[in-house]
């Protein structure tokens, strides 16, 4: 990434293609000197005598002064904008050709092409947003539900640094008063002991705890969980899937066999993302195509976080029923007895003893029976009764709960060297390498490395 800051960026900030608007957006000292060659303002006034945060109508000409498109400049002067620097966004009509051409023209009088998420990075190194906010950014642009663009809103006001600068604080206090103690150990300096260390030591280890804790449920809420109905052909885990969705996602025949391929559909069960999969009956596999479905089965089992196992009630237990109760995970699935509205063959008290009254639930998918039931145990083994409300947790990413990990273990080590009455060196070792680590979440002490691999994710405008 050109590293360059003290030049001016363009780009195209919305998606080419045919629409309504198409907006060239420039960020540097010369935004306004470079939008000035190009563009006539119908009232005559120069782009450097409007007030930031206005808007002038006119036109954009070519270098033959010829009209190249009727547009809507915008002004967002220095400070107080997204990057700091002085903002030139201008609104074309959408359409490839004239936003592309805008955007030549202001690369041909000076401008030079944004590299991704140039613009985002300019606002992280002029200070008007941290890492964990410029990394919000790209969350909110790649939300995929409603909750995983809450968590990302949160984020972006600025909450996640809000919690680790208390925190990374807290830790410089209590590495200023070790630090002391090893500097004037011969002084009559009092310091604080080690007891009372330990104890905001343990404050701040807890609280990240909870952050790193916490980080499993959002990425629930955020990415969803799967549920992967199985069991051998034609027990009904196509109408299971049907009833669910309440639609005909998948075809429905008495011949075993017929779905070949997983089938998905996202519910929505407390509001988290549950991606249901319908996937092939798991029996002997009578030519390829079946035998790659039943591959593929055996798969889904592995992934998925809820296995829902789908016996036939009305009928006696085979060896395919036991050979996949054997291959499932029995911790995390559910047994659903279906077709109840047909008979009850299957001895379900037995199944109750060895495996729990628990994950057992008797439906009927054609009917529409027991759904209900079936949901609020899928609710269950998620964890999700009504105990985790994102309005009111900080949710980091996968990122920062890998490093968060590494600064657990910092504390633990600090935390033990204090109990053990060790020399002050030990737990302040521990504490600045905690220190250090929570600043590469925020991008205080992170390397290029780090922020350009997070700016990399971003398209080219953002």
């Amino acid at each position: 990434m050109n590293m360059i800051n003290n030049d001016t960026i363009c780009a195209i900030g919305t998606r080419t293609g045919e629409s309504a608007i198409g907006i060239v957006r420039l960020s540097g000292n010369d935004a306004i000197k470079i939008s000035e060659k190009i563009f006539i303002s119908n009232n005559g006034k120069p782009i450097k005598e409007m007030a930031s945060y206005t808007m002038a109508y006119g036109y954009v000409i070519d270098e033959r002064k010829e009209i190249v498109d009727q547009v809507i400049i915008s002004v967002m002067k220095s400070p107080k904008s997204y990057t700091r620097e002085d903002i030139v966004e201008i609104n074309c009509h959408g359409g490839i050709i004239a936003t592309k051409k805008v955007m030549n023209l202001c690369i041909s009088n000076g401008a030079r092409l944004s590299d991704p998420g140039e613009f985002t990075r300019r606002a992280f190194i002029n200070g008007r947003i941290d890492l964990t906010q410029a990394e919000a950014v790209i969350e909110i642009i790649r939300a995929k539900t409603e909750q995983s663009l809450k968590i990302a809103a949160n984020n972006i006001k600025g909450n996640i640094k809000n919690k680790l600068e208390n925190q990374r604080k807290e830790l410089l206090e209590i590495l200023i008063e070790l630090e002391a103690s090893i500097d004037f150990i011969e002084e009559d300096l009092e310091i604080a002991p080690y007891e009372d260390l330990e104890k905001r030591v343990q404050i701040v280890y807890k609280e990240i705890k909870e952050l790193v804790n916490d980080e499993k449920k959002g990425e629930l809420v955020k990415n969803g969980i799967k549920v992967a109905i199985v069991g051998k052909p034609n027990v009904g885990k196509s109408s299971l899937l049907n009833a669910i969705s309440k639609k005909e996602k998948a075809i429905v025949t008495h011949i075993p066999g017929t779905t070949r391929d997983a089938i998905e559909e996202i519910i929505y069960l407390e509001g988290i993302p549950v991606i249901f999969i319908d996937t092939a009956g798991i029996r002997k596999a009578k030519n390829l195509i079946e035998k790659i479905g039943v591959k593929n089965s055996l798969r889904f089992i592995e992934e998925a976080e809820i296995p829902v196992i789908v016996i036939d009630a009305s009928a006696p237990l085979d060896k395919y029923d036991e050979e996949i109760l054997i291959k499932v995970n029995l911790n995390k699935a559910i047994i659903c007895f279906n077709k109840i509205d047909i008979a009850n063959v299957i001895n379900k008290n037995d199944f109750k003893k060895k495996f729990g009254e628990n994950i057992i639930v008797e439906i009927s998918a054609k009917k529409g029976i027991g759904i209900k039931e079936l949901e609020g145990k899928i609710i269950k083994k998620m964890g999700s009764e009504n105990d985790f409300d994102i309005q009111d947790k900080i949710i980091i990413n996968i990122r920062h709960k890998r490093i968060l990990v590494e600064v657990i273990s910092c504390l633990k080590n600090s935390i033990k060297a204090m109990k053990n009455k060790m020399s002050e060196e030990f737990p302040s070792a521990d504490l600045k390498l905690a220190y250090n680590l929570i600043g590469e979440i925020t991008g205080e002490s992170a390397t290029d490395e780090i922020i350009n691999g997070i700016f990399e994710k971003f398209c080219i405008g953002k």
